[in-house]
């Protein structure tokens, strides 16, 4: 991949895809909603910094645009962005809104903008969508984000299923813990599973080269954590036995053991 952007690449594992792209000679466009860490990236890895939040539409289409003249064209759109907060049913619906807008519209955003310039184009393109291991399972400790990456999850598989005979390549990145700030600090932290995930979490650089890999082939679902692929067939196959080990863990969260 020659041409990239990223969102969310102020830190974490947008960070680092950035980092490990412009190592492997690619061309980068670093976008993030903190114009300082977007800066500061791009300065240390010679790439082009774009302030954008990707739960709005007309920031992402600036930011297609941007990246499109900026590079001569993308290959590859890692749509990165997301947030985590912790919460129930009783999460105030600005929350829910918020989380929704981040987590499921931003790529919605991003393929009005990039498809009538892609689809069809004679050269595959791919999309990379951040989900997160939470699409495939939950997330304990936080309705709106398992929710809400399902829901990105589903967005991910219409796309490839729709398109794919018309150039696009859309994978799904679905990670568990990573060591990064939604891990260890803010509304993640005292959720309970925010312990559990830090227990095996990878480093953001580790997750960019598996990511870097997986690139090479076309599967859809990119699997840093390998177990969680064991999960998700249990979670298929014996869902009454998946959900009452996930509510053992979450009585084990709440001390009722």
């Amino acid at each position: 991949m020659r041409r990239v952007v990223v969102t969310g690449a102020g830190g974490g594992i947008g960070a680092a895809l950035a980092r490990r792209f412009a190592a492997d000679g690619a061309r980068v466009v670093v976008s993030d909603i903190n114009p300082a860490a977007a800066e500061a990236v791009a300065r240390e890895i010679g790439a082009v910094a774009v302030a954008a939040d990707a739960a709005s539409e007309a920031d992402v289409r600036r930011l297609v645009a941007r990246s499109s003249e900026e590079l001569g064209g993308i290959d590859l759109f890692c749509s990165n962005a997301g947030v985590l907060s912790a919460g129930d049913e009783n999460t105030p619906d600005e929350q829910w809104d918020r989380d929704f807008a981040v987590n499921v519209m931003s790529h919605v955003h991003v393929t009005r903008a990039l498809l009538p310039q892609w689809l069809d184009s004679g050269a595959p393109k791919r999309l990379l969508i951040t989900v997160s291991a939470a699409g495939l399972l939950t997330l304990l400790g936080s309705a709106t984000y398992s929710v809400t990456k399902h829901a990105a999850l589903a967005y991910a598989e219409w796309l490839r299923a729709t398109y794919a005979h018309r150039g696009l390549i859309v994978q799904a990145l679905c990670p568990q813990g990573v060591r990064t700030d939604m891990l260890t600090s803010g509304n993640a932290r005292g959720s309970g599973s925010a312990a559990l995930l830090a227990e095996g979490a990878l480093e953001p650089a580790a997750v960019a080269d598996h990511v870097a890999e997986s690139l090479t082939g076309t599967g859809f679902l990119i699997l840093p954590h390998p177990e969680v692929a064991e999960y998700y067939r249990l979670r298929a196959t014996d869902p009454d036995r998946w959900l009452g080990g996930m509510n053992k863990l979450q009585r084990g969260f709440e001390g009722r053991e």
